[in-house]
């Protein structure tokens, strides 16, 4: 996860899928853009892909990040290979 560190007092995070692939570029060009909206993510599946190979992951923000996620990575869902 990428952002401020959690503390004991802080709610726990609700995470929703924003993009799922198994196309590792598009993960990193959607990590990047998250990145540079200051929004924290968590790549669910990453580690598993790197031992198997090409297997779907799950690029997860908190809800109350989500429109906002959603509206930057909407191109990227739009070019997304079926």
């Amino acid at each position: 996860m990428w952002g401020k560190r959690k503390t004991p007092s802080d709610p726990p995070l609700e995470l929703v899928t924003v993009l799922a692939s198994p196309d590792p570029g598009l993960i990193a060009v959607a990590t990047s853009i998250l990145q540079s909206a200051d929004i924290r993510f968590l790549v669910q599946g990453e580690v598993i892909r790197n031992l198997v190979g090409l297997v779907p992951v799950q690029l997860q923000v908190s809800r109350e990040d989500l429109d906002d996620a959603l509206a930057l990575l909407a191109d990227l869902k739009e070019t997304e290979p079926s």
